[in-house]
């Protein structure tokens, strides 16, 4: 188990101010209604869907009045341990857990049940149809379940704009069609070029062009040697 620090300074800010719902208005509105005991919520969807956004700005939510949050994910070492207080317990990506992990996210849903903790996971497929122990899988599928609906292409737009307005970048139309016409529309991807062009752009003091970022791209490649 590990704390999920309130995000501070520069790292990227996940809350629900910046979280665009598009078509997940119906899943946002249940987690922002989310109270202890509630039953398990389980978020599924494709890359770049928003899941872990989601996961990290209710940790963020929560944390701020106060409540002790646990997170576990497949980089989570075991033993699997719940917060001394702990109030929300979130899964992240369950389809990667090992056995071990299944066995220990199993646990943790008893624990939950036995203390009226509410529970909240993520995958990339339905409970019903992830490859995990049956008894995980009937707990993951015990509640609401929501499906969330990728980001178009103006809401990919608009998000990228906000982040690098928070940053102080100018992200000239230019730079923003090269990104969507060269790279998959997966928010999180997009959003981890824009992180490293920011590092780039101030690394080398030039402002943000579609040439800095072929030359950051170009010196970023993996050698072929």
């Amino acid at each position: 188990m590990k704390q999920i620090p309130l995000s501070l300074g520069p790292e990227p800010v996940y809350s629900f101010d910046n979280f665009l719902p598009g078509g997940n208005a119906a899943a946002l509105t249940h987690l922002l209604s989310l109270g202890a005991g509630a039953p398990p919520v389980f978020l599924w969807g494709g890359p770049g869907s928003g899941k872990t956004h989601a996961l990290r700005a209710l940790a963020q939510r929560w944390q701020a009045a106060g409540a002790q949050v646990g997170w576990y994910d497949a980089d989570t070492a075991l033993p699997w341990e719940l917060p001394s207080q702990p109030s929300l317990l979130l899964m992240d990506d369950c389809q990667r857990f090992d056995a071990g992990q299944q066995h220990a996210a199993f646990q943790l849903f008893v624990e939950a049940a036995t203390h009226g903790l509410a529970v909240v996971a993520t995958g990339t497929a339905p409970p019903v149809d992830l490859a995990l122990r049956e008894d995980l899988r009937t707990r993951l599928g015990w509640g609401p379940t929501f499906a969330l609906q990728p980001l178009s292409e103006l809401e990919v737009r608009a998000a990228l704009r906000r982040e690098a307005d928070r940053r102080g970048i100018f992200l000239s139309d230019e730079v923003m069609d090269y990104l969507l016409t060269r790279f998959a529309r997966d928010l999180k991807h997009l959003m981890g070029l824009l992180d490293r062009l920011d590092e780039f752009a101030l690394s080398a003091k030039r402002a943000v062009t579609v040439p800095l970022l072929r030359q950051m791209l170009a010196d970023q490649a993996p050698s072929s040697q």
